[in-house]
């Protein structure tokens, strides 16, 4: 392989992105997405290579010191293509349209993302990782095709383009108008459930992605249809992933998925936006459950974020790389002989608490940390109590921790993304109503004030990312729809109503923003950014739920605090549309389900008024409610759930359901009574 001296720079120098810079000393001649891009390609008649992924992407990697290291290829590349690198976090809506272009011409999608497409930004070939081999002999012969007979590519492109806008249209515009009902939340758990690994937890499939949406609207419709055979299958799922490999059992926080069934071997990468939404699971299951492992997760995650990716000044970084050293998984396993050196006398014990063992034996020698769920049997055989193990284990844990500094960490994707950051500001938030720690709460409300302080422009228009001390690219809705929640729930853990204001003005800015006058749906691109070939809307939840499905939510629950009828009827409307969609496979709209709870079953409003309010809003969060929305208040107040309920020297809870409201009680255990 020939190899290019690491000398001479590309025009990715100049970005933030790591992702980005990570390919700055290419011999390719990099470009970032831009207008003059396109606008060069048009000079040079020359198509456009638009290559996709982000920092953590083991398989980009690959890619990268196969393919885009390389002179040979390189010099084909350069010859042929205008060649633009784009990090799929920071452009979102440009690898959401090349993604589904690619999987409408192979059926599937991934990282790496590569395609072809003409000056105007058509598609019209694409594919995910290729090694060296298949790299150049494609290049080639698009190049023959592009010189020889162009008008071909032309046909394909204008087809291929039509396509992703018909998909769009049959997404978007095509809807029937089927009121979504109980019957349908019951029929699609129903098949749901058919596809569920009742040994291991999760689907019964692999790879396994801990898919947090899922199980926190299983969770919430286990406990409200009373399904005891659900809600241990949600308590299944959520003990062996903590137990398994997929989490850091030394410093918390969980890998992107497990690569086998049983939650063992990590893709080692870890991001910011699956462990803020699994805080917030593991959250809500130990209220519900109060299961000391889900308190342990989220506080030893909380303290990975903290400790790693958290900024004083109020934002998180994005990721760590699966690779350390050019080796996946390197920074996180450990053979056995440095093991016993390093914990002499403990040695035993923590093999066996850690499965150093077949179970827990991977490759070359080393092993992934995985906690046994045979706690009993430890005991028993080093005749130890839980608290004298666990100082055991937090001795051993402590050495293998500092052990570790000496190893080369992963490469960390440290810029900001607006929407990640509202998810891990949500979930602090959440913590400190659930646990009542302090710091959780100073976290939370640093985090809101970074996003009002850097990503919010004077307009009030949210910016995507922010690094080096530079906001860019104009926010998608995602990153309104999640920073609205966050809003939402740091309104929660202040009393401070200007939170409640700020969400409800994002939330005007957004419908006016995103609007799609051809459909319910928002589109995930606002009308004032640049356009690409076609506009999309984002519907079914992934990993990340659905901007529209978060949106819906949003819509919903701001409804109830302003009184806004009109809101929660267009957040009814866009529920109805997924239907169809939710029944066939609830797993893919899962985030849509949790707004079909609240309009399925009896949803309640507490109002909770008084100079005692911060005390007595914790001591009813930590009961665990579900379809209950909470609006709290030290003082007066022209909040529609709250106006007129100020009593002096008294701290009053108000139940309400359908515009009717019970008599105000003083006791959390009152309004238990009251809830049912």
């Amino acid at each position: 392989m020939h190899k290019a001296p690491n000398k001479k720079s590309n025009a990715l120098i100049h970005e933030t992105s790591p992702y980005l810079l990570q390919h700055a000393y290419n011999p390719v001649d990099w470009v970032s997405f831009s207008e003059a891009a396109f606008t060069r390609a048009k000079e040079e008649n020359k198509l456009v290579l638009i290559s996709i992924g982000y920092s953590a992407c083991h398989w980009c990697h690959v890619m990268e010191h196969e393919c885009f290291e390389d002179l040979e290829v390189a010099t084909l590349m350069n010859k042929h293509f205008v060649n633009i690198k784009v990090d799929r976090e920071e452009r979102s809506d440009v690898d959401m349209l090349y993604m589904q272009a690619v999987q409408l011409m192979t059926g599937h999608g991934g990282w790496p993302l590569n395609c072809f497409v003409l000056p105007d930004g058509k598609p019209f070939y694409g594919g995910t990782y290729f090694n060296k081999q298949q790299w150049k002999n494609i290049l080639q012969n698009l190049a023959d095709i592009h010189a020889n007979d162009p008008q071909k590519i032309q046909e394909y492109a204008t087809e291929l383009t039509n396509g992703v806008r018909q998909a769009e249209l049959i997404n978007t515009q095509n809807k029937n108008t089927a009121v979504f009902t109980k019957a349908d939340l019951s029929k699609s758990v129903l098949k749901w459930k058919g596809r569920l690994d009742q040994k291991n937890g999760g689907p019964n499939k692999a790879p396994k992605f801990p898919m947090p949406s899922n199980y926190l609207f299983l969770l919430r419709y286990a406990l409200l249809e009373k399904d005891e055979e659900l809600m241990r299958h949600v308590q299944l799922t959520l003990d062996k992933m903590a137990f398994g490999g997929i989490y850091d059992q030394l410093r918390g926080g969980f890998a992107r998925y497990s690569t086998d069934l049983i939650w063992k071997v990590p893709h080692f990468e870890k991001m910011l936006y699956d462990n803020a939404q699994l805080v917030s699971l593991y959250t809500e299951a130990f209220l519900v459950t109060k299961n000391e492992l889900y308190k342990e997760v989220v506080y030893d995650t909380l303290n990975f974020i903290e400790n790693e990716w958290y900024k004083s000044d109020g934002y998180f970084y994005s990721a760590f790389d699966a690779d350390s050293e050019g080796e996946e998984g390197k920074y996180y396993v450990w053979n056995a002989a440095d093991l016993e050196d390093l914990l002499h006398e403990n040695y035993l014990l923590f093999s066996k608490y850690f499965q150093i063992n077949e179970s827990g034996y991977w490759e070359q020698g080393n092993y992934i940390l995985m906690r046994s769920e045979n706690l009993a049997a430890v005991l028993a055989e080093f005749d130890l109590s839980k608290t004298a193990l666990e100082e055991k284990i937090t001795v051993c844990k402590a050495a293998l921790i500092q052990e570790s500094k000496s190893r080369i960490k992963p490469g960390l994707d440290d810029k900001c993304i607006t929407a990640w950051n509202a998810l891990m500001c949500s979930a602090f938030a959440k913590a400190y109503l659930a646990f009542g720690d302090e710091k959780y709460k100073r976290i939370a409300l640093s985090s809101i004030k970074f996003i009002e302080d850097y990503l919010t422009g004077k307009d009030g228009k949210l910016y995507r990312c922010f690094k080096n001390g530079q906001s860019k690219i104009d926010a998608f809705l995602d990153d309104y729809a999640f920073v609205i929640d966050a809003y939402i729930q740091c309104y929660l853990v202040s009393q401070d109503e200007k939170h409640l204001k700020s969400a409800a003005e994002l939330c005007e800015r957004s419908l006016v923003l995103f609007e799609n006058p051809n459909a319910v749906f928002l589109f995930y691109t606002a009308n004032t950014s640049e356009q690409l070939v076609a506009r999309t809307s984002e519907i079914s939840d992934n990993v990340i739920p659905a901007s529209n499905s978060q949106m819906a939510i949003n819509l919903f629950y701001l409804g109830k605090y302003f009184e806004k009828p009109d809101w929660i009827t267009k957040s009814q409307k866009m529920l109805d549309a997924v239907t169809e969609e939710f029944t066939a496979y609830g797993a893919g709209y899962s985030h849509w389900g949790i707004l079909g709870l609240h309009f399925n079953y009896p949803f309640k409003e507490v109002a909770i008024v008084g100079n005692n309010v911060d005390e007595k809003l914790h001591e009813l969060y930590k009961q665990g409610l579900t379809n209950t929305i909470l609006a709290p208040s030290s003082g007066e107040s022209e909040l529609p759930l709250i106006k007129n309920r100020y009593v002096k020297n008294q701290t009053l809870f108000y139940v309400c359901e359908n515009n009717t409201c019970k008599i105000p009680v003083d006791s959390v255990d009152a309004v238990l009574e009251q809830l049912g």
